[in-house]
């Protein structure tokens, strides 16, 4: 018995993803305790809970996590 495989190549393209009807998600996450912000559409949020996260605990390190959203969709013409 003879086994043969079909190949199919499609292009694909990302675009954000307008779906959700809003942009980025933004939070801060302190680098010594790990206790992180509450998430939020603008970075304001995020930035005065590290300011009075520092204030409080003497903690000065923050990573900030931007969570950007896509959609993949074939070229138009494939098939």
């Amino acid at each position: 018995m003879t086994t043969r495989a079909v190949w199919r190549y499609a292009e694909w393209t990302l675009s954000p993803d307008t779906s959700r009807g809003s942009g980025p998600v933004y939070e801060a996450e302190c680098t010594t305790c790990w206790e992180a912000s509450d998430a939020s559409e603008s970075t304001e949020g995020p930035e005065i809970w590290s300011l009075k996260h520092a204030g409080r605990t003497g903690h000065t390190g923050f990573r900030n996590l931007i969570t950007s959203f896509s959609q993949a969709s074939l070229v138009e013409g494939q098939s």
